[in-house]
C-alpha cells in the first residue's frame, strides 16, 4: 500500500510534523503552500525517522531504516509521474484496463548524500537513466560551487526526480536546479526527493522556484546533518 501524501497547505494542526528534538526560538510556520508535500505521519515512518536521527543508532540498522525511508519517498515520487491507459489481457484471457508507466523520466542526485536515494530509484524503476550533480558548499559560509555535471543529454524533455536526502539552508539545492534549469529544464518538470529539511530550506526553494514540487517525508527545524557520513561510513 502506497504512503498517504497531503500538501501542507491542506494538513490539520494535528496532522502537521510536530517537532522531534526541543527548539525555542526556531519554530516556524510549516504552511509552505501546495507544491511542498509531506508524506502522512504514521507511527511506521515516525519510527524511521526516530532511529535516523538517534545517535546511538549503529550504522547497519541506520542505513537499514534509511533505505525503507527512501523507498517510501521514492515511490510516492515516482506516483507524480505520468502514466498512460492501457489494456493487456491476463492469463484467463480476459482484459484488464489499467495503467502504464509513461518513459522519458530521469533521475539526479547530488553528490555525495543524494546517491544514497539513487537504489531505492532503481529498485522501482530499473531502467530509469541517473545524472549526477556534484557541488561543494563552505563550512562556513554555507556558499555553494558546482564542480561537476553528468546529466542526460535529452534531460530538457523528461520529468526530473533531483534526489537530495537532507536540506538545511537551500543553497546546494538552488546550485542544482539552476544547473537544470541551464540545461533547459523547467521548473515544472521537477519533483525534489528529500528525507528531511528545514523550513528555511523549503521557503527559500519555493521563493526561487515556484513552480517545483518538493516531496519529503518531515520539516523540522533541525535537520540530520550527520545522514550522509553515517550512510557513507565516513562519520
Amino acid at each position: 500500500m502506497e504512503p498517504d501524501v497531503i500538501p501542507l497547505s491542506e494538513q490539520s494542526a494535528e496532522n502537521k510534523v510536530m517537532p522531534l528534538e526541543s527548539n525555542t526560538n526556531d519554530e516556524e510556520d510549516f504552511d509552505l503552500g501546495a507544491n511542498v508535500v509531506q508524506l502522512r505521519v504514521t507511527d511506521g515512518i515516525r519510527e524511521l525517522q526516530t532511529v535516523i536521527r538517534d545517535k546511538s543508532t549503529p550504522r547497519n540498522d541506520f542505513i537499514f531504516y534509511a533505505d525503507r525511508l527512501i523507498r517510501l519517498v521514492v515511490e510516492e515520487g515516482l506516483n507524480k509521474l505520468p502514466y498512460r491507459e492501457c489494456s493487456v489481457t491476463t492469463p484467463t484471457g480476459h482484459t484488464y484496463d489499467g495503467l502504464r508507466y509513461e518513459k522519458g523520466n530521469c533521475g539526479v542526485s547530488i553528490v555525495r548524500s543524494g546517491e544514497a536515494m539513487e537504489q531505492g530509484l532503481r529498485d522501482c524503476c530499473r531502467s530509469i537513466r541517473i545524472g549526477k550533480i556534484l557541488i561543494q558548499s563552505d563550512e562556513d559560509t554555507h556558499d555553494a560551487k558546482v564542480v561537476y555535471a553528468n546529466l542526460p543529454k535529452d534531460i530538457h524533455q523528461r520529468k526530473v526526480l533531483l534526489m537530495y536526502p537532507i536540506m538545511c539552508t537551500g543553497n546546494t539545492v538552488v546550485k542544482a536546479v539552476r544547473i537544470l534549469a541551464m540545461h533547459n529544464v523547467k521548473q515544472e518538470n521537477i519533483i525534489l526527493l528529500n528525507l528531511f529539511c528545514t523550513p528555511h530550506g523549503a521557503k527559500k526553494i519555493i521563493a526561487e522556484f515556484p513552480g517545483l514540487r518538493i516531496l519529503t517525508s518531515e520539516i523540522h527545524p533541525i535537520s540530520p546533518s550527520h545522514f550522509g557520513q553515517k550512510y557513507f561510513g565516513t562519520d
